[in-house]
């Protein structure tokens, strides 16, 4: 599948109102995104019959739209298979099943989560109607559980890192997976507010150990993830101020190895449609 460049990550497009979640999925569409994700918060994931998955390939003719990301602890595979055995043969083909292991405190038997997914994926592979490995990815941020989806899937999305993670990611994947990182952006030139937003994106993470140990292997330190978030932190995880700043910074992932980048512009409410940063971003964003 053809994603782009470029996409937009919304949990809008996923629990947000659904006669503007079709009109937005429209408009960007025409606005030259590649790919609409339909973004999830921990806890909060986009639900098995992938009805808003359908609601946006039904509004939109040649994007693709791709779930980011299912937890495989409350998506089954059996499930998962004939939602997605149900849609159109049409809409399948544009469609990216976004699978992970979500995080510890949303999950009641946790305990191996590499292993959880691997035997999800062999399950999907046995029932054989669900999406197929070229049309999976996983949210993966340990290098084994990427391994895992350099093997048997297509690719991964990796979630609030920077681009030194960017340039590890790619070199473990080799050249052939896709990776598509999530870049969260803050429209705000004021350091104090920009910063601010920032955080209460930041504040649920901190305390979940897939991130923390990853930023922690890209360089940050125990005190970088104290009182939510050191400006460092916060700098190098989401692109804030102008225009031309946060499109150099998406830029600076594909520079780093990423084949396609996932744009989250914060909102004060998680579920709205920035559409006006959507429109502004559109003809600045890097296309090839």
């Amino acid at each position: 599948m053809l994603l782009g460049r470029i996409g937009v990550w919304s949990v809008g497009l996923t629990h947000g109102d659904r006669t503007e979640a079709r009109d937005a999925a429209a408009e960007l569409e025409a606005l030259g995104y590649g790919t609409l994700w339909l973004g999830g918060t921990p806890g909060d994931n986009p639900q098995p019959d992938l009805a808003a998955a359908a609601e946006v390939l039904a509004a939109t003719r040649r994007t693709v739209v791709a779930t980011a990301c299912l937890s495989i602890w409350t998506h089954t595979p059996d499930r998962l298979a004939a939602a997605y055995g149900a849609l159109p043969a049409a809409d399948r083909a544009r469609l990216v099943t976004g699978l992970a292991v979500s995080h510890a405190p949303f999950a009641e038997h946790y305990g191996r989560p590499l292993t959880a997914m691997r035997r999800y994926l062999d399950a999907l592979d046995a029932i054989g109607t669900g999406p197929p490995p070229s049309a999976r990815l996983i949210g993966a941020h340990r290098p084994r559980m990427t391994q895992l989806a350099a093997a048997r899937t297509a690719g991964i999305q990796p979630y609030l890192v920077d681009t030194r993670y960017t340039a590890r990611a790619r070199a473990l994947l080799g050249t052939g997976p896709l990776l598509a990182p999530v870049q969260t952006v803050v429209p705000l030139t004021d350091p104090i507010t920009a910063r601010a937003a920032a955080r209460t994106v930041l504040a649920p993470y901190l305390a979940l150990p897939n991130l923390t140990r990853t930023w922690l292997d890209s360089g940050f330190t125990e005190a970088d993830l104290q009182h939510g978030g050191s400006d460092r932190l916060v700098d190098r995880l989401v692109a804030w101020g102008d225009t031309e700043r946060i499109t150099a910074r998406i830029t600076s992932h594909l520079r780093a190895g990423a084949d396609h980048v996932a744009v989250h512009v914060v909102t004060e409410h998680p579920r709205a449609f920035p559409r006006a940063a959507w429109r502004d971003l559109a003809p600045r964003l890097p296309t090839t």
